[in-house]
């Protein structure tokens, strides 16, 4: 891009985000000055953002992430950070970036994020294009977008001289879309993080619905089950005999049909994602199956693979509770059932540490002027790497860029409200650090 197409359209943003938006009576002077900043940043915020999309970063490309990473890295560190990388070759995937700002008082503050996305080098959604107030690319809001929110903010307390003395680490994992097994070491320092920190702020994509913007204070985890039947095999005439039995694909059906039937309950999801009956089953860990099978033939296998969602780790156990029993007992003739579960994503649950941080943000919303968020149902959220740390400390998500589309092509980012995002991560993360460390 040239020179001058450059201009015009910093000039463009420029008139998008003009600063002299009215500040609300409830800011401080101090704070009325740094939020002015993040709308007269607000075209470099973009050009960042532009600059990171177009580098691919799908989780497998792990070039691609530490790539960005390295970007990011030069800006964080241009703030008074210390910047450090976490390897993660033991489980596969590109090495988190941590950020540390030592301050020698205040709460501790710890921002999360990820620069991985959905969209590997084989996608063909690859470039970031501007259409006016809004942009489209792969990781525009998910969450690359939620990234430029949090460096804007920090960007404007570094301007007022404010940053100084406030204790704040930023954590960026690489593999958030597809976290690399186990989690016990993928998440290890990323969970101690957590524990050494009083306040969790996370930038995935800001929800809203109806004109309203939500706050994330609960989300549902994600634990993968698989359940696995054998059989008596031979010929199918003899299906039903007492020494044949009902067959394996008769007793996965049983027990499916009992999951649909029998475990509903609010803010609890299952899911069978695949099912494969037959012999010779051969099932990939990328997902990809295999299965033999004849029509004169009783089957011998059977397996299913799904999850669940669940709100706490309470409902979590209850539920797996219930799916064991429906699998090992009453099983049809000639069949065995057993069930295993992987928890991937623990469970973020409701707590009031939550809700106070929600009514902490809410605080620096009416002082912008700005709506009040309210707190999301969980159902409309899936899981993320907010709830490896919920269970320790007060925590946030959803505080990055709106946008719509996530995780398809065609993904976009609202660039006009980047800098009210900015704004509110700004006053909080001031307020935060100024409360007493007792």
């Amino acid at each position: 891009m040239s020179k001058a197409a450059i201009s015009a359209r910093l000039f463009l943003l420029a008139m998008l985000f003009p600063s002299g938006m009215a500040i609300a009576q409830g800011l401080s002077e101090r704070e009325a000055g740094f939020v002015r900043s993040i709308d007269q940043e607000a075209p470099a915020a973009v050009a960042l953002l532009e600059r990171i999309v177009n580098i691919n970063s799908g989780t497998f490309n792990t070039a691609g992430v530490r790539e960005v990473g390295k970007v990011l890295e030069k800006e964080f560190q241009s703030l008074g950070f210390v910047t450090r990388w976490v390897d993660m070759d033991s489980v596969k995937r590109a090495p988190s970036l941590v950020a540390e700002h030592k301050g020698a008082g205040g709460k501790r503050v710890l921002l999360i994020g990820h620069m991985d996305t959905v969209f590997e080098p084989s996608s063909p959604f690859q470039k970031f294009a501007s259409t006016g107030k809004s942009a489209t690319g792969p990781g525009t809001s998910d969450m690359k977008g939620g990234i430029v929110v949090m460096l804007s903010a920090l960007k404007a307390l570094r301007s007022a001289g404010v940053l100084e003395g406030a204790r704040v680490t930023v954590f960026l994992t690489g593999d958030e879309e597809s976290v690399g097994e186990p989690t016990e070491i993928s998440r290890k320092e990323f969970i101690e993080a957590g524990k050494n920190s009083d306040y969790v702020l996370s930038f995935e994509p800001l929800l809203s619905q109806d004109g309203k913007d939500y706050a994330t204070t609960a989300r549902r985890g994600g634990t993968k089950w698989d359940v696995q039947v054998h059989a008596k095999s031979g010929h199918s005439s003899q299906i039903f005999s007492a020494g044949m039995g009902d067959g394996a694909i008769f007793e996965l059906s049983r027990i499916l049909s009992r999951f649909h039937d029998t475990l509903r309950e609010p803010n609890l999801t299952y899911s069978a994602g695949l099912a494969l009956g037959g012999s010779d089953l051969k099932l990939e860990a990328n997902g990809e199956a295999s299965v033999s099978g004849k029509v004169n033939i009783v089957p011998g296998e059977a397996r299913a693979i799904g999850d669940i969602r669940a709100l706490s780790a309470e409902q979590l156990a209850h539920v797996k509770q219930a799916m064991q029993a429906i699998v090992t007992r009453e099983n049809l003739p000639g069949t065995k059932a057993e069930i295993g579960f992987e928890d991937r994503y623990p469970p973020m649950a409701p707590t009031s540490g939550n809700a106070a941080l929600l009514s902490k943000l809410n605080e620096a919303s009416r002082s912008l002027g700005a709506p009040e968020m309210q707190a999301a149902d969980p159902m409309l959220r899936g899981a993320g790497d907010a709830s490896f740390v919920a269970p320790f400390v007060a925590v946030i998500d959803g505080m990055g860029a709106p946008g719509k589309g996530m995780h398809a092509p065609g993904e976009s980012v609202d660039l006009a409200r980047l800098p009210l995002e900015s704004k509110r991560v700004a006053v909080l993360i001031y307020r935060l650090t100024r409360e007493s460390s007792r």
